[in-house]
């Protein structure tokens, strides 16, 4: 029977040379470090104390003031709108009570006597109202001879005022011929050398105011 060899555990003891070792290394180092660090700790702790933090407190911003309370109004009822009504206005009249007169009665004496009416004469109008007609007593009449030249004809109705004598006081161009020539000769002609029977109102001669017609016709000269 082959013979096997069997595994033996062997534990591990400390090497206290190498504990030592190390310990003296680690030590060598921190010393080292420290002189290496201590020409700079009064700079590193100048640092520290001038090194200052500046803190700023920052306030809340004010709250917002509550929006006010909405307030619902009712809307107003519509007015309805009447129209006007016109009321006629009737004037009336104050009654007037008639007057009631009475002739004054007088008692019939023996002594008197009938008062005489008289009936009052009233004057004639000093002027014929309205145009009348009135018959002539002399009429001459010239052709203008710029008028028969230029060949013109037609009638010239005129008003002419007539005194109590027939003789003419005014006169006035009622409808013109067309021409202007023969309006202005008759009226002058009219004028200035007519003569009528004047116009009578209740036996009394008045004046009145006659329509003339004066007529320029080629076929009378």
């Amino acid at each position: 029977m082959p013979s096997a060899s069997l595994a033996v555990v062997r534990r591990v003891h400390p090497d206290k040379v190498r504990i030592a070792a190390l310990s003296v290394a680690i030590t060598l180092n921190l010393t080292a470090l420290l002189f290496a660090l201590r020409p700079l700790a009064p700079q590193i702790a100048h640092v520290i104390d001038t090194a200052s933090v500046d803190v700023r407190i920052i306030e809340p911003p004010p709250k917002a003031p509550p929006p006010p309370d909405i307030v619902v109004k009712p809307l107003p009822k519509p007015v309805p709108v009447t129209a006007p009504v016109h009321v006629p206005v009737v004037h009336v009249q104050p009654a007037v009570p008639p007057v009631i007169t009475t002739p004054p009665t007088t008692e019939p004496s023996q002594n008197s006597k009938p008062v005489p009416t008289t009936t009052p004469v009233v004057a004639p109008p000093s002027i014929a109202p309205g145009v009348t007609s009135l018959a002539y007593r002399s009429s001459p009449l010239r052709f203008p001879a710029q008028g028969i030249r230029a060949r013109m004809e037609g009638t010239v109705m005129l008003l002419v005022l007539v005194d109590e004598n027939g003789k003419p006081l005014e006169v006035k161009i009622e409808q013109s011929s067309g021409y202007p020539l023969l309006d202005k000769s008759a009226r002058e002609q009219v004028l200035s050398g007519w003569l009528f029977q004047p116009a009578v109102i209740d036996g009394h001669t008045v004046k009145a105011w006659a329509r003339v017609p004066v007529s320029f016709a080629l076929q009378q000269l």
